[in-house]
């Protein structure tokens, strides 16, 4: 797409020269011989860079430029003086010009120049651009359900996304506590800084100590140089601990003193840093109880129990199951190069009977792998695996051992299938062991 530039010059002459120099390079040329008039062409254009004149008769173009800059901020401003002095020029610049040059002087300077000011505006559309990709995969709009929990869930991130407030978000693993954490950052003053999760189950207490405050080198064995800590890293922003009722017991107490002062001190360091940051917590686990027990401190637990948002099991929003699913299917199929894939309402019968132990990241997996074993376009319940067929809802009968047997033996054939015979790789599919999936071929005499 071609730019579009705008000369604001009341001369006559010498604006219509440099319009046809720019029109010569393939560029769109908008003309105004005022301020007004300038004023007007942005407003009602998508303007990429103004050639404006210092003296306008009814203006300064050094005292215009604000005002462009304010109808079109990513729009870049060359002004042209016949008589250029310092003091305007400074001037333009604070004011927001891309540059100050004398007419006739630099007219071998005005093409390289304009090219350099395109490629800005080009580069500032590109991050305006991507910016709104970002809300768009992390903004709430994303998260899918009209089930009235759901919708209390989001309401109440919505209402404390624009504060620094402490969020705790709690809930059974896999109901999307991490994309909750993400929306509220993006929808809060912390947009655009840094967003750091850590899971606190993953590490030793020594690593995540480690991995939280950062070390100096030679802090312990192997500590061979500097290490930036994540609470380091989320300064300005949001830093997310996951699963933080796993978080050891003496780190909680670290943890603690960083809420309450907004310093800590890395590992082997004498010296303290100062950080601002949000956090932004979740938890499996009933906090209190772990409280009550003495495996979690009541002090911190109180600290991050600002503003608590329970996130609802999928069992609990049967109604959000087919949309959850849809969106699911449509993302994987273009993942997999598979369009128009649709499922068979027996199949999406079967996702409303489960009672979902793993939540949407379960159901998540299980789209995932039925698109892979689809062979046509519709998804059927061959699809699926053998804890979600052997499900039924309390009107539906019981499945013989002879029917499960059989649909255990289809199943096995059509992953055996799509892996080609690799039983390695059919069996990380099924999600049993190589030698269980030999054992079953042996049984079912499948070759």
């Amino acid at each position: 797409m071609s730019s579009t530039i705008l000369i604001i010059d009341d001369e006559d002459k010498l604006r219509n020269l440099l319009s046809r120099i720019i029109k010569a390079e393939g560029f769109e040329v908008l003309e105004a011989a005022d301020c007004k008039t300038g004023l007007k062409k942005i407003e009602q254009n998508e303007i990429d860079v103004v050639f404006c004149d210092v003296k306008l008769p009814d203006g300064n173009g050094v005292d215009l430029t604000p005002k462009l800059k304010l109808k079109s901020p990513s729009s870049e401003i060359i002004l042209l003086t016949a008589y250029g002095n310092i003091a305007d020029g400074v001037q333009a610049m604070k004011n927001g010009a891309f540059d100050y040059i004398v007419k006739g002087d630099d007219n071998n300077k005005i093409i390289p120049l304009l090219y350099r000011a395109i490629e800005k505006t080009q580069l500032q559309k590109r991050v305006k651009e991507l910016e709104k990709r970002l809300y768009k995969k992390f903004s709430f709009d994303i998260i899918i359900g009209t089930s009235r929990s759901i919708q209390q869930a989001i309401e109440l991130a919505n209402k404390v996304a624009p504060n620094n407030t402490t969020v705790l978000l709690s809930g059974e693993t896999g109901t999307g506590k991490e994309v909750f954490a993400r929306a509220i950052h993006h929808a809060g003053h912390q947009a655009g800084k840094s967003f750091v999760a850590l899971s606190c189950s993953n590490f030793s207490k020594d690593v995540l100590e480690s991995e939280l405050f950062g070390y100096k080198q030679g802090a312990f064995t192997g500590a061979v140089k500097d290490k930036k800590g994540l609470l380091e890293e989320a300064n300005g922003g949001t830093l997310f601990l996951d699963e933080i009722g796993e978080m050891p017991f003496e780190l909680q107490a670290k943890l603690l003193r960083v809420l309450e002062t907004n310093e800590f001190i890395k590992l082997g360091d004498t010296k303290t840093i100062s950080i601002n940051f949000r956090l932004i917590a979740a938890t499996n686990k009933d906090l209190k109880k772990e409280c009550d027990e003495q495996r979690f401190r009541s002090d911190l637990f109180y600290r991050i129990n600002t503003f608590t948002i329970p996130l609802p099991p999928l069992r609990e929003r049967i109604n959000d199951i087919v949309p959850l699913a849809s969106f699911f299917i449509k993302y994987y199929s273009e993942e997999t190069n598979k369009k128009d894939l649709a499922p068979t309402e027996e199949y999406l019968q079967k996702l409303k009977d489960y009672h979902w132990p793993g939540n949407i990241r379960e159901l998540k997996n299980i789209i995932e792998r039925s698109v892979i074993l689809t062979d046509n376009d519709e998804i059927n319940i061959d699809t699926l695996p053998l804890e979600l067929l052997s499900k039924q809802s309390e009107n539906t009968k019981t499945i013989s051992a002879f029917e499960l047997t059989s649909i255990e033996k289809l199943h096995i054939q059509k992953v055996m299938n799509y892996t080609n015979g690799n039983k390695t790789e059919a069996a990380k599919l099924l999600n049993i062991a190589v030698t269980t999936l030999y054992r079953k071929l042996e049984e079912y005499k499948i070759i």
